[in-house]
Order: C-alpha cells, then structure tokens, then sequence
C-alpha cells in the first residue's frame, strides 16, 4: 500500500528506450515520506506475524510491552505471568516465524490473573486477577538465565482491597498512579510505591452494573474513563471521586451484559474515549460534550481489546471472531485485517496491544499463545 515507484513499473527494454535507459528517476514524494524515524513507522500499513510465545497452558488475558525494550510480558488464566525476550529466539519447526521462550515466570495468583501493566520505566509491572489482589512486581533484567535459581525480591507487594475478581488496570507515569477496576462493583487508585497505597475508591451507580475496563484520560490526567457492563461509561473526578459526565448510552434500558463494553481507552492527545462492545460494535464519544462521535461494526463478533498507537494515528481492535483489525483513525477505516487465534469455547482474542517505541504489536488468546507482529 507504499507509493508506486518507478522499479513497480513495467518499462520496455533498454534497447529500445535508447539513451532514456539511463536516466535515474527521483520520487520527489520520496522526501515527503522520509520523516523522522520515530514516526516513519506510522505509514507503514502491513503488519506480519514473526514471533509465537508458547508456554502458557490456559488463555492469554492480557500483555504489556517494555517502555523501550523488545521486551513484553503476558497474564495468563493458567495462574502466571511471564517475561519473553524477542532477542532471544528458536526458529519454529513448520513455520518462517520465530518461537520465543520465556526467561522468567511471575508466581504469585491463586486464580487466573486477568490484567497486567507496566510502569513508565520498566522496571515495575502490576498485574490483577481472579484472587481480587494486585501484584506489585519487579522485573527482572532482560538477560536473565531461565535456569537461575528462584528470586525472592521480584514480588514486591500485594494491594489487597478489592473482594472480587480485578478485570483492568491501568497506569498513569507522571504521578506513578494505578487505577483498578473490579467484580466488586468498584474502581480504586492507588500509589503503589507509597506506606498506604489506597488513594481513593469509586462506586458507580447501581443501574451501570459492574465496571469492566477503566483508563485514565490522558488529555485530562485529573480525570478517569470506566466502562461498565449496562454499555454506560462515565466520566469520573479522581480527586473528588464524583462522576464528571456519562457518556452517551447507545443501548439505554438494555438489560444488562447484552452489550456490555469490554474495553474502553483513552486517546493520547484528542479528548475522546474509545469503547469496544459486546454488540461488535466500536464507539467513539467526545470527553467534552460525551455525545458519540462515531460508531461501527468493526467485527462478526464481540470486541473484545483496543490498543492505539503512541501518535495516535492507528487503533488496533481484537475479537472473538479470530481477528485483529487495525484502523486508521482519521478515516475510521481498517487498513488491514490478521486472522490470529483459534477459538476455545466460542472465545478468540482477548487482547491487543502496540510497543510503545517500537514496531511491534502482540495480540494474545484463549488458545493459550501470544503472537508479535512487526
């Protein structure tokens, strides 16, 4: 999908173009393409699978990348987390990709562990699950042998509040603030790092349901987005934890959970939220006035992850229908769509995510595997 250059095209041979042969032909919208590097990676449109990570042996709930190594970590409803290198590789026995092992796992839940973040730096990741505990981890060196005696110092801490399965987390890097969504009806911030963690709680109305995902307005750091199971989003003050704005209700008086969202994040410079749904449906709601600014069929079955990119250009979406679909999110259109997980018990893909500084995206399923893309 690049800019047709001159060698795409089928020229006659040199000996009848004579002298022409010689000429070389410049691409003047070559030099309009040749940005920083940075963000030459932006109009790049196809992604192709290179790496697989096999060593889970139940779905993969959730993955975050490395700041600024090639580096991620995936949650796992088999009870663990584990760390890949994708410097240190094996090639695949059929395949032209790559397999990965892991270099370290992170044993900690007594549950499926259902989210996962890191911190601004790398050094620390978060990670919630089915136990209603947050996990407090440090992440060992990227170099670290697999084989290396077990290392008491990674588990740092476990925030203990919540009463019920923790659905999403998310991380803000400026004040190193944590914000936690539950089963238990309730959203809560924290500090990790500081003697008492608990920085505050919110509980939405009843008639919103159970919260299921939840960010914090990048555009607005004083504010958090959180999706509930009714298909309302709200709007939320952290520091007075009062509701700011509900976002407009596609589906109002539907009975709860039938286009429940499932993911909900915030743009990295624009005041709009994003919302997956049930419904297959991609919602886009302006954080000002909260009317929808858009709305697609994005899959044939429920949206189940979003990730942007970090320049805010692309939107990647998963589902249970086996595919990621990454969209350009000027024009609201897919400019390529990868078929990645086999389904298990009608359930596909259940997360998506971008490198925050390099060329790859990972999506991770119920078929136990995460795969990276570049």
């Amino acid at each position: 999908m690049g800019v047709v250059g001159p060698d795409t095209i089928d020229l006659e041979p040199a000996s009848v173009l004579g002298i022409l042969a010689n000429i070389s032909v410049s691409n003047e919208a070559d030099a309009f393409y040749n940005v920083s590097s940075s963000n030459k990676e932006a109009f790049r449109k196809t992604w192709n699978p290179k790496y697989t990570l096999r060593s889970h042996f139940d779905g993969v709930r959730a993955l975050t990348f490395h700041p600024f190594e090639p580096v991620l970590i995936t949650a796992s409803e088999d009870h663990t987390l584990k760390l890949w290198n994708l410097d240190k590789t094996v090639p695949a026995k059929k395949s032209a990709s790559l397999d990965v092992e892991p270099i370290y796992t992170f044993r900690a839940h007594i549950g499926a562990v259902l989210s996962v973040v890191m911190s601004a730096n790398g050094d620390q990741c978060y990670s919630g699950g089915t136990d209603a505990t947050i996990r407090c981890w440090n992440i060992p060196g990227s170099n670290i042998d697999p084989f290396d005696s077990y290392e008491p110092g990674v588990l740092t801490d476990t925030l203990i509040a919540h009463t019920d399965a923790i659905w999403d987390l998310a991380y803000e890097s400026t004040k190193h603030h944590l914000l936690s969504c539950s089963a238990d009806n309730t959203v809560k911030l924290w500090s990790p790092q500081s003697k008492t963690p608990l920085l505050n709680s919110y509980s939405g109305e009843k008639d919103y349901g159970t919260p299921t995902s939840v960010d914090f307005l990048r555009s607005e750091p004083t504010q958090m987005v959180t999706g509930y199971s009714s298909a309302t989003a709200v709007l939320y003050d952290l520091e007075t934890a009062t509701d700011v704005l509900k976002l407009e209700n596609p589906h109002p008086g539907d009975p709860e959970g039938c286009v429940q969202i499932n993911k909900v994040v915030s743009h990295p410079t624009l005041p709009i939220t994003i919302a997956a749904y049930e419904d297959r449906h991609i919602r886009f709601f302006d954080n000002v006035s909260g009317k929808m600014v858009h709305s697609m069929v994005a899959h044939l079955d429920a949206v189940t992850s979003l990730a942007i990119d970090p320049n805010g250009l692309y939107l990647l979406s998963g589902s249970h229908d086996c595919s990621i679909r990454l969209w350009n999110l000027d024009s609201k259109t897919c400019v390529q769509e990868i078929t990645s997980h086999r389904k298990k018990f009608d359930e596909a893909i259940y997360t998506v995510a971008f490198h925050p500084s390099k060329p790859y995206i990972a999506s991770g399923g119920a078929d136990a595997l995460a795969k990276v893309f570049v």
